[in-house]
């Protein structure tokens, strides 16, 4: 035996029984251990329950973490992220302070296009110590795995460049990192008149390679008005499941374009955003269990309207919450302040936020057998909190309450 963590107040498990993602009612049931204990062998959780049933003899040669009047929970996954960048954009922010809309700052050569004309001209080295950066401190707040697209290169050698780069973090970083190929974020301007040509080249030169080099786990696009449309998504989509990336999709974000229903065609692992998703797209992710990733941070930062989280969660549909970090229109990693937007502006639950940013966004990812809830045999990805109870954590908003984080069964040292 490895670690042991003891005389825990409240161990969170978010156990789902064996199943993949939770959904409806489920959400509210975190499968609460009151004075609870865990043991870990290896990277991998060996068992849990209460201290009462725990023998001590069972961690004579474990190294013990004393969890006193501490809560325990699985670590956040964030499943999605822009954070390979180089330059802020506050002046954007600005703009938008003054008025201007996500479109105008677009217009004026602002918005996804100016990060990528940055992210061109910065080598793989200067974009891997800026995320870095970004990655240290989401660690110190209870991330431990998090997905990060491409999308800011928009040709052949700047996507490549990017997933490269991702692939590598991943491999030299604590936390885990998912790399999704999202080379249809915008239209880039060398191909403004000829959006068909660049859509053939991503299908028929960029996917092939990028699967070639196994790259990327997943392949996005930007299904909205003005940028990919579900044609043009649908053939993306389909030509990165050809080539072995899972599909993935932005939906639903500026107008109600049938993001939805095209993730339900395509058996996507999820679609994110869905600030207007119709009726008709909620019906559809319910019916085929693709996870709807909701971005409180995006509304919140934008002041735009929140995604129904009440009704995609009363309908069935499998919900998780995730930042979006990025440098225009989330410029936050904070998972715990992401559910207390999610209570207080998008009527969900602590229970269905804490489930939405754990289990449910490693689902997500893929990942929900291996990660994402307490339980045997799955991965020991926890965090100890220093809070009186797990509702305390969306409640006292704009703190880490992080005490320690446990890692593949590892305690990390700050």
């Amino acid at each position: 035996m490895n670690l042991a963590l003891i005389n825990i107040k409240q161990l969170v498990t978010v156990s789902a029984d064996g199943n993949r993602v939770k959904t409806g009612k489920e959400m509210q049931n975190l499968s609460i251990i009151e004075n609870g204990a865990v043991l870990i062998d290896g990277e991998k959780i060996k068992w849990l329950g209460r201290m009462e049933d725990l023998s001590m003899g069972s961690i004579k040669e474990a190294d013990v973490l004393d969890c006193i009047d501490r809560i325990v929970m699985p670590s956040f996954v964030d499943a999605h992220t822009h954070l390979l960048f180089d330059e802020s954009r506050e002046n954007e922010f600005a703009m938008r302070s003054a008025g201007a809309t996500y479109q105008e700052i677009a217009s004026r050569g602002g918005g996804i296009i100016s990060t990528v004309k940055e992210v061109r001209n910065t080598s793989k080295k200067d974009l891997k110590k800026n995320a870095r950066r970004w990655l240290n401190a989401m660690l110190r707040q209870g991330t431990t795995t998090v997905e990060i697209k491409s999308g800011y290169g928009l040709d052949m050698d700047n996507e490549v460049k990017m997933l490269e780069a991702i692939t590598e973090l991943n491999n030299e970083e604590v936390l885990t990192i998912v790399p999704t190929f999202l080379g249809a974020h915008a239209i880039p301007p060398e191909f403004r008149d000829k959006k068909s040509d660049y859509v053939h080249l991503i299908t028929e030169k960029v996917i092939p390679y990028i699967g070639k080099k196994k790259l990327a786990v997943f392949c996005d696009a930007f299904c909205e008005k003005g940028y990919f449309d579900v044609d043009d998504c649908r053939t993306i989509l389909l030509s990165g499941l050809k080539h072995g990336m899972k599909p993935k999709l932005h939906g639903d974000e500026l107008s109600s374009g049938g993001g939805a229903e095209l993730a339900a065609e395509v058996n996507a692992i999820s679609v994110d955003h869905l600030e207007h998703i119709s009726e008709k797209g909620i019906d559809a992710l319910a019916k085929a269990s693709v996870v709807a990733v909701l971005l409180p941070g995006v509304s919140f930062f934008l002041n735009h309207p929140h995604a129904p989280a009440r009704k995609l969660i009363d309908t069935g549909v499998p919900v998780a919450i995730a930042s979006d970090f990025n440098p225009g229109s989330c410029m936050s990693y904070n998972i715990p302040l992401m559910m207390t937007i999610a209570c207080t502006q998008m009527k969900m639950s602590p229970e269905e936020a804490i489930a939405a940013s754990t289990l449910n966004a490693a689902a997500a990812l893929n990942l929900s057998t291996e990660i994402g809830s307490i339980e045997i045999g799955k991965k020991a990805d926890m965090i100890v909190l220093d809070i009186p109870n797990y509702k305390f954590l969306p409640y006292h908003f704009g703190e880490n309450h992080v005490e320690k984080i446990v890692k593949n069964g590892v305690v990390l040292e700050f």
